[in-house]
């Protein structure tokens, strides 16, 4: 099982995005502006044209009451491994220090 290109990657993120709203019957301005983002930001995450900063994920997460295994549960066997996600977290509790 090989992984996808990053790209791919980021556009199966914004297309789970996507799903959750609008199973949720909301607008993008609706949502970008629960998240605290523009709707243009929005938009394009959603297109996979702009990468979802970790912040705004867990943002979406916590606003669609869903942990990260939920959320990565249609594409993390294609594009997200296990590995991946502990190196995700690590980064960003070392920038998180870096930055306190």
């Amino acid at each position: 099982m090989g992984q996808l290109p990053e790209i791919q990657q980021v556009q199966l993120v914004g297309k789970k995005i996507r799903q959750l709203r609008k199973e949720r019957h909301l607008t993008q301005t609706e949502l970008s502006a629960k998240l605290g983002i523009q709707q243009s930001d929005l938009s394009r995450m959603e297109k996979g044209e702009y990468r979802v900063s970790l912040d705004t994920l867990f943002k979406v997460l916590a606003e669609f009451r869903i942990g990260v295994g939920e959320f990565f549960e249609d594409v993390s066997r294609e594009t997200v491994s296990p590995r991946d996600l502990r190196l995700l977290a690590a980064n960003e509790a070392e920038r998180r220090l870096r930055d306190f």
